[in-house]
């Protein structure tokens, strides 16, 4: 056996296995192949180290950094309150429709004859009060809204609001929509200037409480006393589609105007007239 033929001492060869381990140890970590020289000539090729597989880093997700947004619909801007530079003197309707309104009660001594009679002929029709005159009189209220009929604002005192200012003026709108409501149980939509008195600040101050203006088309001049017949050929006179009359059953004696509703209100229906009261349809 010559010296090249000796076998390789097994101290030598112990230190070769010790070596090719530690270079497999780190060849795992890095990821990366290593050769050892094993007991022969032929390279021995490192395995891969055991245990999870290092994974790319992962991007930051371009979703998760947008906020949470929420399901509800984007809050609409807030309407401009309309302001009427005049009164509404019609009403639409279909056919021939009319409207009877009256003024300055409720008064105990005509206003229950007045609802006798609508109630009779099953008609509704729209009583624009003064608020000192219901703090008496809730009850007549209580019944116009079991009724169906429609009460609007006539201020507290009916002055004439041309000649007050702001303040005065929303102190007897306000006041007397706070009345109704206790008595009629809703606010008023509607309101009138006494003697048809409108200025500026009226239909600015009655939009803000929430009511429309409305005056008339045909004035039977009632609260003149011109007579029962006088009364009832002025409404007849006028009666068209989309007509709102006027008449009264407080203020003074309003006997005439009591008997001239028994006349001419089943005259009208017998001419075909629908008389109700109008719908909010202005906003």
């Amino acid at each position: 056996m010559t010296k090249d033929q000796l076998p390789t001492s097994p101290l030598t060869r112990r230190r070769a296995l010790l070596a090719g381990v530690a270079a497999v140890g780190a060849a795992g970590s890095a990821g990366l192949l290593a050769t050892v020289t094993g007991t022969g000539d032929e390279p021995v090729r490192a395995a891969p180290a055991a245990g999870p597989q290092a994974r790319p880093a992962l991007k930051p997700s371009s979703y998760r950094l947008q906020p949470l947004t929420g399901y509800a619909p984007p809050r609409a801007a807030p309407r401009p309150t309309l302001v009427r530079r005049e009164p509404l003197l019609r009403v639409p309707g279909r056919g021939r429709t009319m409207v009877l309104t009256f003024d300055d009660g409720p008064d105990p001594r005509y206003t229950p004859y007045i609802l006798d009679t609508l109630r009779e002929y099953d008609v509704r029709a729209m009583f624009f009060v003064c608020g000192e005159m219901v703090v008496d009189n809730k009850d007549l209220l209580a019944r116009m809204a079991e009724e169906g009929h429609v009460v609007g604002n006539h201020t507290w005192s009916h002055p004439l609001l041309t000649r007050l200012g702001h303040a005065r003026i929303r102190k007897e709108m306000e006041r007397t929509s706070d009345v109704i409501e206790e008595s009629y149980g809703e606010r008023p939509v509607w309101f009138r200037a006494p003697y048809g008195a409108w200025n500026r600040a009226t239909f600015r101050i009655g939009a803000e409480l929430g009511m429309e203006p409305l005056a008339w088309t045909v004035d039977t001049l009632d609260w003149t006393a011109p007579g029962t017949r006088t009364i009832v050929d002025r409404v007849e006179n006028g009666a068209a589609p989309g007509v709102v009359i006027l008449s009264h059953d407080a203020g003074g004696d309003r006997s005439q105007s009591v008997r001239a509703l028994r006349t001419y209100l089943p005259q009208l229906l017998d001419a075909g007239y629908h008389v109700t009261v109008p719908a909010r349809r202005y906003r």
